[in-house]
Parts: C-alpha cells; sequence; structure tokens
C-alpha cells in the first residue's frame, strides 16, 4: 500500500479568482475537497509545505490525510493546475475516499534491470519507455506506491505490454478491461539508428534555399527600404 502523507489545511470562504490571487500572494494554494457523498468545501495549504510534498514521487499517488484543525480526511490528488511560466502550484482538486468505496487512480511505472536486460547487455539496444504509469481501480487500502516492471530478461526487439505488469491483490487495470485491442506496449529494447544524409540531398536543400531567397527579395538596390525606415525613426 502506497504511503500516507499528512496535508495541514484551512477553510476558505471567499470564491472567484480575485479571491485566489489574493491567497497565492499570500504563499498559500486555494484548493477544493469533494465526493464521499459530501458537499465540496474550499481549502487553502500552505504553497511551500505543499512543493515540499510534490517533490515526493509516491505524494501523486497515495492516500492524503487532509487536516482541518482538529478534523481529518482522507483523500487523493485527482488535479494538480501549475502556473505555464512560474514554479508555482495554482491550484488542487481532492477527492474524499472511503474505505470500502474503490478509487481510480494513476500509479507510476517502476522499470527495473535496464543496465542488465539481455537486449541491452548482448543486443546493444536501447531501453524506450513508452508508458510511464498506469490507472488502476482498488480500494485504498489495497493503493500501491507504484508497479514494478522487471525488464532484465528483454531482449532486442522486444518489448512488454500492459498485461505483463504483476498487479498486486486487490487491483485491477481498467484499460485491459475493454479488450485485448487496449494491451499497449509499455517498454521495449531496440537498436536506434542514425539516418545518413546523402550529399546529394543537402547539395538540393542548398540550391532551394538559395532559389527562396532570391524571390523573397524587393525591387530596387538590396537594403535601399530598409535604410529609409531606420532614416525615418
Amino acid at each position: 500500500m502506497a504511503d500516507k502523507f499528512d496535508l495541514i489545511a484551512d477553510y476558505r470562504e471567499d470564491m472567484g479568482k480575485g479571491a485566489s490571487r489574493r491567497l497565492r500572494r499570500d504563499g498559500m494554494v486555494p484548493a477544493i475537497i469533494y465526493g464521499a457523498g459530501r458537499p465540496p468545501r474550499l481549502l487553502k495549504f500552505d504553497h511551500n509545505k505543499v512543493t515540499r510534498a510534490l517533490e515526493n514521487e509516491s505524494f501523486y499517488s497515495s492516500v492524503l490525510n487532509i487536516k482541518v484543525g482538529n478534523k481529518s480526511q482522507a483523500a487523493i490528488i485527482k488535479d494538480i493546475q501549475r502556473h505555464p511560466a512560474k514554479r508555482q502550484i495554482v491550484h488542487i482538486d481532492l477527492q474524499r475516499i472511503v474505505d470500502d468505496e474503490p478509487i481510480r487512480m494513476n500509479v507510476p511505472i517502476h522499470f527495473i534491470g535496464e543496465d542488465v536486460a539481455v537486449g541491452v547487455k548482448q543486443g546493444g539496444g536501447s531501453v524506450s519507455r513508452l508508458r510511464t504509469d498506469v490507472e488502476v481501480v482498488c480500494l485504498p487500502k489495497h493503493l500501491p506506491e507504484y508497479l514494478e516492471v522487471d525488464i532484465s530478461a528483454l531482449e532486442l526487439d522486444e518489448m512488454l505490454m500492459l498485461s505483463d505488469i504483476k498487479l498486486p491483490e486487490g487491483v485491477e487495470m481498467p484499460e485491459l478491461a475493454h479488450g485485448p485491442e487496449n494491451d499497449q506496449a509499455i517498454v521495449s529494447i531496440h537498436v536506434i539508428k542514425a539516418v545518413p544524409i546523402e550529399e546529394e540531398e543537402l547539395e538540393a536543400a542548398a540550391v532551394e534555399g538559395e532559389a527562396e531567397g532570391r524571390e523573397a527579395e524587393p525591387a530596387g538596390e538590396p537594403g535601399a527600404e530598409s535604410d529609409a525606415e531606420t532614416e525615418e525613426d
């Protein structure tokens, strides 16, 4: 089962973009918690504490213990919104969980044996990770921190599929329930070949570029237009 993380929160009453911007300026992260047949509640977290917690990979796929005052609520992360340019958490969505209700979570895949894989050591190939996580359904007590896949026996030009992942007890993979056509590849070993560019192709590209440059030149003496603009400025 995944670890449990404690996360201290406070309730917030103000709604809207303006209120959220004020919270962020004060070093807080606006959040919402919902589910388990109860009304949604608005929360706020200390941004620095959330940022430190997010540095742990298992935080994303673990049951969180949300503490507000003397009350606690088990929850999982459903969405984290980040600022596109800053190292800032913009908003967090949390879902309440109860012990007897299944939950859906994306958990990471850990590949082991990459450096000793047959296709690498003997075949000179490189490992390509085609999937880094997978969605699982289980009760909270069965939620794995990650799924481990041993690729040490994988040979050159071979791959492993979703169905090759050994699931812990009580854990199911929804993708496989929709038929064998959804059994996607998760990792492969191939020799990465460099494609040489023929000298004739380079020469043709150079000639084409020169032709395009001549067509783009304005009529009259080169540079006349730019000189006029400079003087006008």
